[in-house]
This record gives C-alpha cells, sequence and structure tokens, in this order.
C-alpha cells in the first residue's frame, strides 16, 4: 500500500521499468511492495530478484532478463542504483531502449546528482516513476498521517493526527505501525483521547520511559514503569515499538560522524534536544550490544503479536536482556 506521500508517474504498475527515487525507507520499499504484489496477482509463480548495487555487475543484467524456457514472469529489484558502476549503466540504457517482456525492473535511486545519468536514461525512455522523499517537515509527517489513516479507510481527527505525530516523532514505520494498531483496535472516529491514552496516559508510565530506563541500563526502574504501562493500559505492541526506537537511536548516533547536534539531528532525522539526550544513554553501549538488542526487541514484537503465550514476560525479557547489555562496558 503506497501512503499518498509517495507520487506516481504513469499509472502502470507492472510497467517494464520503475524508478523509486528518494531516500524514505518505507516508501521505497513500499514501491518494492506493490510492483511484487501486482507481478504476483498476475502471476503467483513470478521469481524476485533483490539485489544490491555491487551485485548488479556487467553481464548480469543480460542473465537476469535472458528468456526461460518457462516463460516466467520476473521482477528485478536494483538497491542503490546511484552506485552503479559506468559499465553497468551503460548496459541499463541500452536495455532501456528495448525492456524483456514478462520483465519488470525497479531501480532504487537517492536522488541527487550522483547516477543522475541513469535517472534521465529511464524517464525518457518513459519509466514508471514514485518519488518517495524524506520527510524532513512536520508538515510532511502530519499529511503522511492523515493518508495513511485514509487508507486504511478509517476517519481520525486533525488533533488525533498531530498527537500522533508529536508522540512518535519522524520515523515513518513508526508512525504507519501505531496507525495500523489503532485501526485494529479502535472502533469508530479516532479522536485525540484515544491518542493519548495509547500513547501517553501518565508520562512516567509511558512506553518512552519503560524504553529510556532499559537503554539506559536501569533495569529495575524499567521494570517498574513497564508494569505500571501494563496496568494503566498502554498497548505492548507501543512498548516494544518504543524500545526499538530507542535502540535503533543508539545504533545510529553511535555511527555517525561527530559534529554538533543541529547538524547530527539533520543526518539522523531526530530533534536536537533527542541527539543530546542519546548521547547520555550511548555510554556503554557497543556494536555487538545493540545487535543483541535488536534481537531482544524482535522476539518481544514476536511475542506481543502472538509468536508465544505471555506478552508481558515477552516484555520483561526484552527490557532486562537490552538494560545488560547497556551495561556491557560495567557502566556503574
Amino acid at each position: 500500500m503506497l501512503s499518498v506521500m509517495a507520487k506516481k508517474t504513469n499509472d502502470d504498475v507492472l510497467a517494464p521499468v520503475t524508478l523509486a527515487v528518494g531516500q524514505e525507507d518505507l516508501l521505497l520499499d513500499r514501491a518494492v511492495q506493490e510492483v511484487v504484489a501486482a507481478a504476483r496477482a498476475a502471476d503467483a509463480d513470478t521469481d524476485v530478484r533483490d539485489l544490491s548495487s555491487d551485485q548488479l555487475q556487467p553481464g548480469t543484467l543480460a542473465e537476469l532478463t535472458s528468456p526461460s524456457l518457462f516463460a516466467e514472469r520476473k521482477v528485478v529489484v536494483v538497491r542503490n542504483a546511484q552506485d552503479l558502476s559506468a559499465d553497468t549503466i551503460k548496459e541499463l540504457k541500452g536495455y532501456f531502449g528495448s525492456p524483456a517482456e514478462e520483465i519488470t525492473l525497479v531501480l532504487l535511486h537517492a536522488g541527487g546528482a550522483k547516477g543522475k545519468g541513469l535517472l534521465d536514461a529511464a524517464r525518457k525512455a518513459g519509466a514508471r516513476e514514485v518519488a518517495c522523499p524524506k520527510m524532513t517537515k512536520p508538515a510532511d509527517r502530519l499529511a503522511f498521517v492523515r493518508g495513511e489513516f485514509r487508507a486504511q479507510g478509517r476517519a481520525a481527527t486533525p488533533e488525533a493526527c498531530q498527537s500522533l505525530v508529536d508522540a512518535i516523532g519522524s520515523d515513518l514505520r513508526e508512525l504507519a505501525s501505531a496507525v495500523s494498531q489503532l485501526t485494529a483496535d479502535v472502533e469508530g472516529t479516532i479522536d485525540e483521547a484515544v491518542v493519548g491514552r495509547y500513547y501517553t496516559g501518565r508520562a512516567e508510565a509511558s512506553s518512552f520511559t519503560v524504553a529510556d530506563r532499559a537503554v539506559e541500563g536501569r533495569a529495575a526502574e524499567a521494570l517498574e514503569a513497564l508494569r505500571w504501562s501494563l496496568a494503566t493500559g498502554v498497548a505492548p505492541v507501543l512498548i516494544t515499538s518504543a524500545l526499538a526506537q530507542g535502540v535503533r537511536a543508539i545504533g545510529k548516533l553511535s555511527s555517525a560522524r561527530g559534529g554538533r547536534p543541529a547538524d547530527l539531528a539533520r543526518e539522523l532525522g531526530m530533534p536536537p534536544w533527542k541527539i543530546d539526550r542519546v548521547r547520555q544513554q550511548m555510554r556503554g553501549w557497543t556494536p555487538d550490544a545493540v545487535a543483541i538488542a535488536l534481537r531482544a526487541v524482535a522476539e518481544a514484537d514476536a511475542g506481543v503479536k502472538g509468536g508465544g503465550d505471555d506478552p508481558e514476560y515477552a516484555l520483561e525479557k526484552a527490557v532486562v536482556t537490552i538494560a545488560r547489555a547497556a551495561r556491557s562496558r560495567g557502566r556503574a
């Protein structure tokens, strides 16, 4: 399901070539999913090949698009197409003029000057294009949330949409997940009170407090906040979402180059105040610890969404694992 924020030219989803242009990961993934779904609706046995730019070497395209004995439909996805080699780009330009039947080529391109010749050639050849721009403005994220509710066929008040953006922030995946959760759980129009009940409650018992205490290595306080959150009706899926955001923020910031909070905020899509807070929280974290914590969140998410018999235990286990990971260097 493409968001209204992903603008399209050429409505044929199974056009020979689709360009997904931009740096918003969720929209890029949805552009791919839309093509794959359409191809498999036409042919359930569609073969999907998902390649990084370094996997598409000169000659690879010809192999992938050569006629098959079984005349099978195929979708070939190429990520980070702006990084393709000059020889591979030359092959692609030639392919645009004579695309193979039953083949849909999907090129994910960041946009910008790098690899612009490839974009220009594909556009000139009439490629279908899906715009997937990074949403840096609050107004864009608000429009995205409204579009998500409309796509689900549900009504949400303007105040509810704004409250959701305020509570979740700039992560589109988390915003989309929150909309899905609300539409699944709540009947009728979704208003500000509903969003508040799910995402705030008592401030000290919010899902984000649980996450903050966990990534700071304060296991006892995190568990206390977790139990209070569950007791006051905070949805478990929102707690796993907050834990995921907390761990990912540490991973992003730890791999970023040093700089002013304002510069890092633009680079990482976080508000400057959050950069300062995450810097304090990330002391003691190692790359291995981040990986362990992310696995713990994934396991908890599966437990919460039906993969386990006891969602509360799944959350407690994740909180303890994350807190231990945060103390991996013996932080006091």
